[in-house]
């Protein structure tokens, strides 16, 4: 307990500084994981029951919990008030954003290992954690291949190359992974070859709001033909995974309850109901927990799928459609912190659960399944709720400095200009094509809202990785099998490691990035 305290203190002021600093929030699941083996070295034999990968991974979750919840959740809401002159909104909102977190991590928990977030999904950076920590536990050949992946990693991140990217393409879903690094090289080189701006045109906008609605309603498919005969299921995992399956419609009703139950909160704490009439009250509140919630699950699939999650991109649709919709400035930077907050809590707990499920051996035991999941929950928890406190104390300093996230201002910039009806009408062109490829593509491969992922981002390089990441996959596995298919876990966990360890050092040593 005193371990995932420390680490979870250490973990939400990191996510404010790389939030704020980088902009964006690395994965420091392996830094929690690597700081619990270095405690296990400690010669003394209270510290030995820290060699334990169970609690090496109960170490990560508390780190990466409270890193994603204390900057994504938390600080980046709470920053568009404040940076839209309504400091008074600050509270209201961050009380409303510390309960969608809590439900964000409970949901994920509630659906891990459904139809919708199956246990075999991709979800790489879990893959990452745990073969990091299987590598520490077992060394040899398995540790040193894990320390040349480190090495790589870090190295091509000095030279600004993506190596998260091309790690992910070692284990992520292909069809999945495909679509993404076509998107981000659409994004990065139409400007220059056709003299087309993507982004200007809001042509990945549109393509996320038709992929997002496709997916939801994929969703609901699944819950509808998700009863499973137990009879077919012969393995421990397949019988709870059916279990699981049978409650997964309450769960999300259960979602749907909590988010209009914020959304009232926020719109009650926040005055909106002195403001607005009864229509457009009943408007908002339905609205944003409805944003909310489609977050979460456009956030959620893109993370199962590619290991990236379109965060930033996908609230700023949920707010343009809100501005198009006709809701006033201040209830839009309600609406807009509410959704931002869900979302990036949620996916970082299924990446913690699915490195859980490989170290407790794939759901071979059920009942010690549940048991271990059941612990990372309290360990995400307890993280979310140290990070509460640590943000509400320090985000004063930080925003009176102007270190806000960049992505805030961009949000207040959005609503301080409006939408144009020429915006709303490529929203609503581009909306076609993104439905489409995401009904063609199917819910297993997530193609519509993953192109629209790429096209969201502007990393060309990112592109690049992805591509060539698929094509050595391709390569290798055709030569070894599936004793290659391991010793590419373990290599993409050590490129994936690297590059968060990179981006995090050159953020907090003196003369790193600002």
């Amino acid at each position: 307990m005193l371990l995932l305290l420390a680490l979870s203190v250490f973990g939400a002021i990191i996510g404010v500084q790389l939030l704020t600093t980088l902009g964006v929030t690395p994965n420091t699941a392996i830094i929690g994981a690597m700081a619990a083996m270095i405690v296990a070295r400690v010669p003394l034999q209270s510290f030995a029951r820290f060699r334990s990968v169970h609690i090496q991974n109960l170490a990560q979750s508390a780190t990466s919990s409270a890193t994603f919840g204390a900057a994504n959740s938390l600080l980046l809401p709470i920053a568009i008030p404040w940076l839209f002159g309504r400091q008074d909104l600050v509270m209201p909102m961050f009380i409303g954003v510390s309960l969608a977190m809590l439900l964000d991590g409970y949901l994920l928990y509630r659906m891990f290992n459904t139809r919708i977030f199956p246990a075999e999904g991709a979800w790489p950076p879990g893959i990452a954690a745990a073969e990091s920590i299987k590598a520490g536990d077992q060394g040899g050949q398995q540790a040193a291949l894990l320390g040349t992946g480190i090495a790589i990693g870090a190295v091509g991140s000095w030279f600004k190359f993506p190596m998260a990217a091309l790690g992910t393409a070692f284990i992520g879903n292909i069809w999945a992974l495909g679509m993404l690094g076509l998107g981000f090289l659409l994004r990065g080189y139409s400007q220059p070859l056709f003299g087309i701006d993507i982004n200007g045109l809001y042509i990945p906008h549109g393509m996320m709001a038709g992929a997002g609605v496709v997916a939801l309603f994929q969703i609901v498919k699944l819950i509808r033909t998700s009863k499973t005969d137990p009879a077919d299921a012969a393995q421990d995992d397949e019988m709870l995974s059916a279990g699981q399956n049978a409650h997964v419609g309450k769960t999300l009703r259960l979602g749907a309850i909590g988010f209009l139950a914020i959304s009232m909160l926020i719109a009650l704490g926040s005055g909106l109901y002195a403001q607005l009439s009864l229509p457009w009250l009943l408007a908002f509140v339905v609205y944003a927990a409805f944003a909310a919630f489609l977050h979460e699950m456009i956030v959620g699939l893109a993370a199962m799928h590619s290991g990236w999650f379109p965060a930033f991109a996908v609230a700023l649709i949920t707010l343009l459609i809100g501005i198009l919709i006709g809701f006033p400035p201040e209830a839009l930077a309600m609406l807009c912190g509410f959704s931002a907050a869900t979302g990036p809590a949620f996916a970082d707990m299924g990446y913690d659960l699915k490195a859980g499920w490989i170290l407790r051996g794939k759901g071979e035991h059920s009942w010690f399944e549940l048991e271990g999941r059941r612990q990372q929950l309290f360990a995400a928890m307890l993280a979310f709720v140290v990070a509460m406190p640590v943000v509400l104390f320090i985000f004063k300093g930080y925003f009176t400095q102007g270190l806000v996230p960049p992505v805030a201002k961009v949000y207040v910039a959005a609503i301080n200009a409006g939408v144009s009806m020429d915006i709303a009408k490529s929203l609503l062109i581009w909306a076609i094509p993104g439905a489409l490829i995401q009904l063609i593509g199917g819910p297993g491969r997530q193609m519509g809202v993953l192109l629209a992922t790429g096209l969201l981002i502007n990393n060309p390089l990112a592109g690049w990785a992805v591509i060539i990441g698929i094509v050595i996959r391709s390569v290798l596995l055709r030569m070894g099998g599936d004793a290659m298919r391991n010793k590419m876990e373990v290599l993409a966990a050590g490129l994936i490691a690297g590059d968060a360890l990179f981006s995090f050092f050159s953020s907090v040593l003196p003369g790193g990035k600002k």
